[in-house]
């Protein structure tokens, strides 16, 4: 993976004040394994590869972290409650990737990162995060080709069995009418993805 986009990532979310006061916020639960993911990082990045002005933030902000000792709906209940008293404005989404593998018929994950190699697209499987000194961290267990790539490909889970949730997600979600250049796959590959790792 090269360290390049690694730090190109850094710096697209480190310019924008808007996700930057979301890792703030999310920063002060002091959760364990904790990431800002999905369309968060992922339309930053197509916005950006597109050259428009930056998209309002997703309609939900998806806050995950790890820990089998408060792997409880109540608990993400109670973490999400405690965000929107931070932030009304914003539509919060906080689950523990500990408890998830269950909803979503895989075998137990072992971290945040793990889990992310089980959601339906490799663009998508790319979390940030800041350190105690503020500076971004990037969590891509699938590497960032795809995504700096404009490509839209299902993980290994999605290619098989769940390939037909991976389908309706990209015909639901109809991301080229924002992001044109996007390349979607929507067949099975013939053999495996190469996705860097």
């Amino acid at each position: 993976m090269p360290s390049e986009r690694f730090a190109e990532l850094r710096a697209l979310i480190g310019s924008d004040a808007r996700r930057m006061r979301v890792l703030e916020l999310v920063r002060e639960l002091a959760l364990s394994d904790c990431w800002v993911a999905a369309g968060f990082v992922r339309n930053c990045v197509w916005d950006h590869l597109h050259g428009r002005t930056p998209s309002p933030l997703p309609q939900d902000i998806d806050v995950i972290w790890f820990e089998p000792a408060q792997a409880s709906a109540e608990r993400d209940a109670a973490l999400e409650l405690a965000l929107r008293r931070r932030d009304a404005s914003l539509a919060w989404s906080v689950k523990n990737q500990a408890r998830m593998h269950g909803r979503n018929a895989d075998l137990p994950y072992r971290s945040a990162g793990d889990a992310m190699r089980y959601w339906p697209e490799t663009a998508t499987a790319v979390g940030v995060r800041l350190d105690d000194r503020g500076a971004v961290e990037v969590a891509a267990p699938l590497g960032l080709d795809d995504l700096f790539g404009l490509i839209v490909r299902p993980t290994r889970r999605f290619e098989g069995e769940k390939h037909a949730v991976y389908l309706d997600r990209i015909r639901g979600k109809n991301w080229q009418a924002t992001w044109p250049r996007l390349k979607i796959r929507m067949d099975l590959p013939l053999q495996s993805s190469g996705t860097a790792r």
